[in-house]
Parts: C-alpha cells; sequence; structure tokens
C-alpha cells in the first residue's frame, strides 16, 4: 500500500490475515504467485509455488499448519515476477541515501538452482547486472522516493534498508524491504569498504542527520561468499557438531552464523553455520579464493553449493563476447542519445521562428540574417550568463523547464537595459550523464523565454562529460544577440539629470540570484525542498523557488522606441546598490524608497528565517523590484499607464538627487524598517 501510494513499482499483490480470502485470491488469479510471511520467519518465510496447487498448500502450510508460528497470522500473495534478483543496502538519515554495492545471492538450497528456497546460500558484489544506469534508475525511482514517502508519512527511516529488485522487462521493482542488514549480502558488501572508510562515523552520521557530509567510499574489485550449511538445512538440522579451522587463505574471512562455544571448541547450533568470503580484483578471482577457504573449514553432514557466482560468470563472458572494441558509448558518452534529443527538440525550437532565421538546428552554427529585421543604422549588443546555484533547486525537484526560462530571462533583461531588441539565443548544456527527458524540458523552457522575449533560439552545444560532473547534475550557459538603433541606445547618460524619478517594475520572485544564501536559510531554517512553502500555500518550498524570473522585454520596447526612458537597471546580483549606479554619471545620486512597495513574502520569510539586516538584502536580492528605470518627472504618468496596459506592476521607487563628494553616482536604500 506504501509503495501504491508513492509510485514506486512493485509486483500485483494482496495482504491477507484471513485464509478464506487468501484461498480465494489465489484460485482467482491468473499469474503465477509468490507467499510471503509478513512477520520474521527467520530468513525462510518467502514461498514459491511452482503450480496453483503448490501454492494452496504453501498457504495452508502457513496461515493453518502455522509453520512459520506467528509470523504467518499475515501473508502476502504477489504476482511472481520474473528475471534476475538484485539486492541494495541502503543507509539513510531520513532525508539522504547512500548505498552499498548491489549484491546477488542464491536462495535454492543445491546447485543449479534447485531444492527448497533458503535464507541464501552464497551471494557476490558488485553484480555485473547492476549496471550504473540501472541503478540511478533504482536510485531515483525506488530508493530516494521510499525515505521522502517514510518522512512525509510521518515516519522518517534512519537506518539500513535492505531493498530486494527483480530485473524485469519493465524495469527494477520492488520485492522486499527490509530494515537491517541483510544476510548474506552483508558478508560481501562489507569487505569492499575501502580502507579509508570508518563505518562508525558514517553510523553516527546517520543517526546525527549529516549522512551527506561523510563519503561511503568502496575497493574496486569484487567480493564473494558460500554459505556452509548443516545437513537437513533448510528443514530440521543437528546441533552440536564439531567444527574445525586451518590458516585461510590471503584475502578471505570467515564469518560465524550459527555456531557458539562449547568448552573451548566451537561447535554447529544453527542451519546456516559459516560464511566464507573472497576479495578480489575480478569476481572469478573472489569466488576462487573462497572456495579456497570453504576447504580449510570442516564439520560432519556440512554442504554449500558448488556454483555460488555461475549467472555473473555467464553475464560477464556474454558481454566479453558481444564487445568487439571500446566505443565512445563505453567512455559514458551516447551519440544516440544526443540525437534523440536533437530530434525531440526540434519542433520546439521551430516555434521560436523571427524575422531573420527560420530557427532550424543541426547545422554547424545558427544563421541570422540582420538585413531581414530592418534596422537601419543597428548596433549589436551581447550578453552571457548562467541560472547559478539555483540549479541546484531544479536537479533536487527534477523540475528542468524553469530554469531555462531564467537562462533566457538572464541575457534578455541585459540586453533590453541597453535599449536593444534580444534578435536569438544560443544555449549551452553540460552534463556528466545525458538524460533526454531532463535535456528536452530544460530546452522547452528556454524556448518559452525565447517566445516571450521575442528572440530566436538558433542553435546551442549539449556536452555530456562523464567524470566532470556526479550524476544527475548539469550546468547551463547561454548567449544572446539584440540591435539597437544608434540613436536609441541606452542609458542616455547626457540626458539623467537631478529630478529624475525611479520607476520600479515588480519582480516574479528570487529570479536568479542569490539562491546559495538562500538555500542557506532553508537549512537553517529546518527545511528542504519538498518541505511545505511557508509563503506560498499549496506549493512546495521548491517550486516556489523555481518560479522563472520574469522577462521584461516586450513591456519596456516600446517605451524605448518612444524614448520615454533615459536609462535602466537590471536588478541581479548586488541589488540595488550595486546595479542603479551602473546606469548613472557621476553628478547623480539615487535614493530608493523601501516603502514604495511591499516587501513579497518570500523575502519576508528569507529575512525573518536568516535574520538578514536589510542592507543585506538590499544588496544581494531584487526584493521585489527587477527592473529600476530612470524616467522624465514629464513622464512618468505615461509611463506608468502603459507598463499598466502592458500587465506590468510598477511603482515610482525612487529619484535622483544631485551629487557630490562620496555620493557621486551612488544608489541608497532608505525606509528599510518597514521591511
Amino acid at each position: 500500500d506504501f509503495m501504491k501510494k508513492h509510485g514506486i513499482a512493485t509486483a500485483a499483490y494482496g495482504n491477507f490475515t484471513n485464509y478464506e480470502q487468501a484461498r480465494a485470491f489465489i484460485e482467482s488469479a491468473s499469474f503465477d504467485v509468490v507467499i510471503k510471511a509478513s512477520g520474521l520467519a527467520a530468513g525462510k518465510g518467502v514461498l514459491i509455488p511452482k503450480t496453483k496447487s503448490e501454492a494452496l498448500d504453501a498457504l495452508k502450510s502457513v496461515m493453518v499448519d502455522r509453520e512459520f508460528g506467528s509470523a504467518g497470522d499475515e501473508v502476502v500473495i504477489e504476482e511472481l515476477l520474473v528475471g534476475q534478483e538484485i539486492s541494495v543496502l541502503t543507509l539513510s538519515d531520513g532525508y539522504t541515501v547512500t548505498s552499498f554495492p548491489a549484491a546477488q545471492d542464491h536462495k535454492r538450497a543445491y546447485d543449479n538452482d534447485e531444492g527448497p528456497n533458503t535464507g541464501g546460500m552464497g551471494a557476490y558484489a558488485p553484480a555485473p547486472v547492476a549496471t550504473p544506469e540501472l541503478l540511478k534508475t533504482i536510485h531515483e525511482t525506488v530508493l530516494q522516493p521510499s525515505i521522502d514517502g517514510m518522512r512525509r508519512d510521518g515516519f522518517p527511516f534512519v537506518g539500513c534498508l535492505f531493498t530486494g529488485f527483480m530485473l524485469t522487462a519493465d524495469g527494477p521493482k520492488v520485492l522486499e524491504y527490509n530494515c537491517r542488514f541483510g544476510d548474506p549480502e552483508t558478508e560481501v558488501v562489507l569487505p569492499l569498504l575501502d580502507d579509508s572508510c570508518d563505518l562508525a562515523e558514517v553510523f553516527l552520521a546517520a543517526a546525527e542527520g549529516r549522512l551527506d557530509a561523510v563519503p561511503l567510499c568502496f575497493k574496486d574489485g569484487y567480493a564473494a561468499t558460500v554459505v556452509m550449511a548443516s545437513e537437513g538445512y533448510p528443514g530440521a538440522y543437528p546441533k552440536g557438531r564439531a567444527i574445525t579451522f586451518e590458516q585461510p587463505p590471503e584475502n578471505t574471512q570467515v564469518f560465524h552464523a550459527g555456531t557458539k562455544g562449547d568448552g573451548g571448541a566451537v561447535v554447529t547450533s544453527g542451519g546456516r553455520v559459516l560464511t566464507v568470503t573472497g576479495v578480489s580484483d575480478s569476481l572469478q578471482g573472489a569466488l576462487d579464493r573462497a572456495y579456497s577457504c570453504v576447504n580449510t573449514v570442516k564439520f560432519e553432514g556440512g554442504f554449500y553449493r558448488s556454483d555460488i557466482g555461475f549467472r555473473a560468470i555467464e553475464y560477464l563472458h556474454k558481454a566479453a563476447e558481444r564487445k568487439q572494441g571500446l566505443s565512445y558509448a563505453d567512455a559514458g558518452v551516447d551519440i544516440d542519445a544526443g540525437n534523440r534529443l536533437v530530434d525531440l527538440i526540434k519542433p520546439i525550437v521551430k516555434a521560436t521562428r523571427r524575422s531573420g532565421t527560420d530557427s532550424d538546428i543541426g547545422g554547424f552554427g545558427g544563421v541570422f540574417d540582420l538585413k531581414a529585421t530592418g534596422y537601419k543604422d543597428p548596433v549589436l549588443v551581447s550578453a552571457t550568463d548562467g541560472v547559478g546555484t539555483k540549479l541546484k533547486i531544479a536537479h533536487e525537484m527534477e523540475i528542468h523547464d524553469t530554469v531555462g526560462i531564467d537562462l533566457v530571462a538572464m541575457q534578455v533583461n541585459d540586453i533590453i537595459v541597453q535599449g536593444a531588441e534580444p534578435l536569438f539565443f544560443l544555449d549551452y548544456y553540460a552534463c556528466g550523464h545525458l538524460d533526454v527527458e531532463a535535456t528536452r524540458d530544460f530546452v522547452k523552457g528556454v524556448a518559452d523565454g525565447c517566445l516571450q522575449s521575442g528572440c530566436a533560439l538558433i542553435g546551442g552545444e549539449t556536452a555530456e562529460m562523464p567524470g566532470l560532473y556526479a550524476k544527475g547534475d548539469y550546468d547551463v550557459a547561454g548567449f544572446a544577440v539584440g540591435a539597437v538603433e544608434r540613436s536609441e541606445i541606452l542609458p542616455r547618460v547626457d540626458e539623467i539629470q537631478a529630478g529624475d524619478v525611479l520607476v520600479g517594475l515588480a519582480s516574479s520572485g528570487i529570479h536568479s540570484n542569490g539562491f546559495s544564501l538562500v538555500r542557506k536559510v532553508v537549512a537553517h531554517a529546518g527545511l528542504d525542498f519538498h518541505s511545505p512553502c511557508p509563503w506560498a500555500a499549496g506549493k512546495s518550498v521548491g517550486e516556489a523557488l523555481l518560479t522563472p524570473t520574469r522577462i521584461y522585454v516586450k513591456p519596456l520596447l516600446p517605451l524605448v522606441h518612444g524614448r520615454l526612458v533615459k536609462g535602466m537597471a537590471h536588478i541581479t546580483g548586488g541589488g540595488f546598490t550595486d546595479n542603479v549606479p551602473r546606469v548613472l554619471p557621476k553628478r547623480v545620486c539615487a535614493e530608493i524608497d523601501a516603502s514604495a512597495w511591499e516587501l513579497p513574502a518570500v523575502f519576508k520569510w528569507i529575512k525573518q528565517a536568516g535574520s538578514i539586516a536589510a542592507d543585506e538584502m538590499a544588496r544581494t536580492f531584487n526584493c521585489g523590484i527587477g527592473m529600476v528605470m530612470v524616467v522624465a518627472k514629464a513622464d512618468v504618468d505615461t509611463v506608468l499607464k502603459a507598463l499598466a496596459a502592458s500587465g506590468e506592476q510598477a511603482y515610482v521607487v525612487g529619484q535622483l538627487k544631485a551629487a557630490s563628494g562620496a555620493e557621486q553616482g551612488t544608489a541608497t536604500v532608505s525606509n528599510t524598517s518597514d521591511w
């Protein structure tokens, strides 16, 4: 029920405490089933019948005959999934998840996967079938959603989560969860820990909620373990048989399970008696070492499987046969994925066409015909920028389109302050592994930003650089070019004078600056990006913070052409005090009145939650004003009416006055106590 609620893939299933209802479910099922005792059953509570008759007999043994005692009070009956199984042990502090190498074990008691089901007769790690791509999928679709789901349901999980997966044709599906280290998987993942990794320190970090601060590192190589069991296991077995040990070979370990001390001797006391592990650079080497160590341990009636790892060895042999030589894909660069992306985004890009270009992509360069735009004496204006650490939130939330709009906004808003019309745009997208869908969403956002600003997306670069970027991470940059008639270039510094009025345009939120501080404040407040938003009901913190930057181009161009604006400042990093002076001559200074508009809720929360001084707010954030214009006093009413007609919220936020000395060319913000 938990997995269904949180969208985690698993088998079709039913939970039963009533035997007759469970029996009816099996009889009506159109698929083969697995029967699981919900309680603890010493690793033997999973039954895999081969026929419906066997399934009914197994159900009776669990719920009526009480083969597993109270563990059978409730049973789970699931669809039998087909494929290879892997197990992943994951540590969590309730938020962060970090996993050990994936392992595969052998459940059947005898060679060739024959005989009764057991708690495990051997294992190896890392499982070759668990490719990096598969593990990324498991992390993103199962492990992180499981931990996030438990926390959101009011039961944050701190500890080790053992998750069993079936690798089906439809992708990995969850077979089971256990809140513990698994056996025999633990005996192969722990020996792979790097010598620099202190497991106790990792456990402590998980318990204290700072797991992301401590690395969990592993050696390159493989570990394999072989279980030595008592005769009769998994049924009744004798106890008290003496065990003898010889000197174990190098790079092997013997883990005790069903043993006990008896007058100085070690004797058997359980079904699975010992687990013998070998470590090597290759899987075959690890298996050879494990079996070499098995030969140094003796007890009457002991048995073990002689074919541990056969599936993995067969998988590796087939993979070696298929591989004729290294390819670019082997290095982590998927050319085919890049080509698929181009095909997906062509219609998105095409929608941004305008005079001067048809916005076709795929050539070596983007072509733009400046003559077709009708400019008589044009001057070109260019801008380049990124989105900054706002991308970290997009990564976390898996929302990628809004930062595409942000990227365009950062360039075109800089271009319009020069009085220029943005003409064309190019983007740069760099990642460690190309996620086609995420990249498509990003480009869709870029195209939306281009449409909002009237410029064409004429090209870009997608760079897949494994080893330089962590999985799931990407960075972006943009480059835009605009044009302005020589006579309309802003700022018109010679015309700016004392008495001019400062008109501010409302921002849509934080825009794309100051997010290093924002992320610090969110953490300081004890929230994460999935937490309910304190300032925007119905949204998470991350969703609210990803509100895209407002693009001001279309409302401002008519004012520029009408010579109603003398200069403009795009309020980005540095806030009012650093950006407004960039358009002022030395003979004046700007006085901005913070009481002229209400500080938006997001900035009120940031200021309060971070105990941030008002002056620091004014020099870091836009504080609700994304663009400031210098307007002649006589033109203010005309400008305000035009902006209102364009759907913009505008305010008179200050004025210019004559300046001398240290005041020359500066900007100050007063009445911030109202914030």
